[in-house]
């Protein structure tokens, strides 16, 4: 039975960057609800949000502190359900994001078990070791070791993230419980659906094992703490419950390691877990020009189209019949699309008609509708990360000057992804009057107001492929990828007597392609199409039906 959510155009909002009601310099509730009338003319018809409870904003909202709580920075609960109610009203679904792998150490749970080692709220979280001896030698993500030091007991506990962020004990049945309670509050208040962040890591293998590596070296053993078997184990009794008393929420899971078979085994319907899957596997770099002498993370790498194009296959067929992908060029957790990967504007609408046309779920991240870029920052304080630290300090040893290194971090790191929605080319850029709370060079010109008084705008494009997108042929129909050379991307859409051809021009060359698809429907650059010939200008797209 077809759900909302197959039909679902989601928009993704960072509430912090998006619109200012009150003038303090934070994105808030009471902003998004302003630019609602926004939303409903671009034509999407969900909105994620990132988080917005009680948080000590180590990492912007992902430390949560008080789950069932507003953070003041965000509003209140009255703005909450203000908002929920508003895009309601105006057709617009909204689903919340909901850390389940982790809280803020400032949560009542963690303060609790660090006051006092026999509290209930112990078992809550991971703690191992002895006398001041690590369990073992794993490192988090954030960077150093994913143990950080209880002084009263010689102890530590274990953090993937931040160690500001301890991750939860998810064999504890009571935590279990607790997180089910907390998701079933939220959806009593009327969301529907929750993003659940980073849930393939809510089980870990055994701690007394160390990960192969040289002596002296953290190594982040993700095989240790991702896609466990455990975490179907713990997951499905979560996911039944909220189907049983919910039966129409969407449960969107974020998978960011999972390859195209967990993804198929944790959205099949058949296993009682989530609806969709968001996986980083999709994205496709080519690092065979990169400087072996210093760490990969954060050098600027050219995307490859060629492996792309065999990914999106895979997973378009592999998970045909089960469930549906879940489509986006970038997020909260990534440089942004016209940064990252497309060379040009026009590439960038391109890229977006290729991806967001074929079989699934669209995410679009705020300001993609509009070309923005990342920011450029001008100090490497201003990431906010230890790892961009580090980076740094091995990229000076080999010769980069601070001034290469924060163009390279400024292209490739998340943060600078995340700065304000720019409404209007004004000073704070309609955002707010004060001074937003992350600010950087701008490095494009595009403007929400101009944008839309713009035929020829991103943000008009978006539209009409929004509205082209949304065509039982686009949102129902099956998927083909034509073997072509790596210098175009083409796939089919069938659904009963209708068809379409999706061409997009993946080179700076003009590309010529044979086709029988005669009617265009949706165009971006210069084309030309004479006797079942159609030439593309460079980095060109075109959707076609049959005559």
């Amino acid at each position: 039975m077809k759900k909302w959510y197959d039909e679902a155009i989601i928009y993704q909002i960072y509430p912090k960057s998006f619109q200012d009601s009150n003038n303090d310099g934070i994105g808030d509730l009471q902003g998004i609800k302003q630019r609602i009338p926004y939303l409903k003319r671009l034509g999407i018809n969900t909105v994620w949000l990132n988080p917005v409870f009680v948080s000590p904003q180590v990492d912007n909202g992902y430390d949560v502190a008080n789950y069932f709580a507003i953070d003041e920075k965000m509003g209140t609960m009255a703005d909450m359900e203000d908002l929920i109610s508003a895009l309601h009203q105006n057709g617009i679904r909204i689903i919340m994001d909901f850390v389940l792998n982790h809280t803020s150490d400032q949560h009542p749970w963690f303060k609790d078990a660090i006051a006092n080692p026999k509290s209930i709220y112990r078992d809550y979280y991971l703690f191992a070791g002895e006398n001041g001896h690590r369990p073992n030698n794993w490192g988090s993500f954030f960077g150093g070791s994913v143990w950080e030091p209880d002084p009263k007991t010689g102890q530590f506990y274990f953090h993937l993230f931040d160690k500001h962020m301890p991750d939860l004990n998810w064999k504890n049945p009571g935590v279990r419980k607790a997180m089910l309670d907390i998701a079933e509050f939220w959806l009593k208040k009327g969301i529907d659906g929750l993003r659940l962040d980073a849930f393939i890591h809510i089980a870990k293998a055994d701690f007394r094992q160390n990960y192969p590596a040289p002596e002296g070296q953290i190594p982040v053993a993700e095989p240790f703490f991702a896609n466990l078997p455990e975490v179907v184990h713990y997951l499905r009794p979560f996911c039944q419950q909220i189907k049983q008393d919910y039966p129409d929420c969407l449960l969107l899971g974020e998978a960011a390691s999972a390859n195209v078979n967990l993804a198929a085994t944790y959205t099949d319907p058949e296993n009682n877990l989530l609806d969709a899957a968001i996986t980083f596997r999709c994205f496709t770099e080519d690092d065979s020009h990169l400087d072996s002498a210093i760490p990969a993370a954060y050098q600027v790498k050219p995307f490859d189209f060629e492996a792309f194009k065999l990914t999106q296959m895979v997973w378009e067929q592999t998970l045909a019949g089960i469930s549906m992908p879940v489509l986006y060029w970038s997020n909260h957790d990534m440089s942004r699309l016209r940064t990252r990967i497309a060379k040009n504007d026009m590439q960038a609408k391109s890229l977006a008609m290729l991806l967001y046309l074929e079989r699934g779920i669209p995410i679009i991240y705020y300001g993609e509708e509009l070309g923005l870029t990342n920011l450029a920052f001008k100090h490497l304080a201003d990431f906010k990360d230890q790892t961009v630290f580090d980076f740094a300090k091995e990229a000076e040893k080999e010769g980069y000057s601070e001034a290469e290194i924060l163009k390279m971090v400024s292209k490739t790191h998340k943060m600078p992804a995340r700065g304000v929605m720019p409404w209007q080319r004004v000073e704070n850029y309609g955002f707010s009057k004060h001074r937003p709370w992350l600010t950087g060079e701008k490095q494009d010109d595009h403007f929400a107001e101009a944008e839309i008084a713009d035929s020829e705008s991103f943000f008009n494009f978006y539209r009409q492929l929004i509205a082209l997108k949304k065509t039982p042929l686009f949102m129902e129909g099956s998927y083909y990828l034509h073997p072509t050379s790596n210098k175009s991307f083409i796939y089919q859409r069938d659904l009963g007597d209708e068809s379409a051809l999706v061409v997009v021009n993946l080179t700076d060359k003009p590309l010529k392609v044979k086709t029988r698809y005669q009617k265009v429907i949706l165009s971006n650059g210069q084309y030309s199409l004479t006797d079942n010939e159609l030439q593309l200008a460079p980095f060109a797209g075109l959707v076609l039906e049959r005559d």
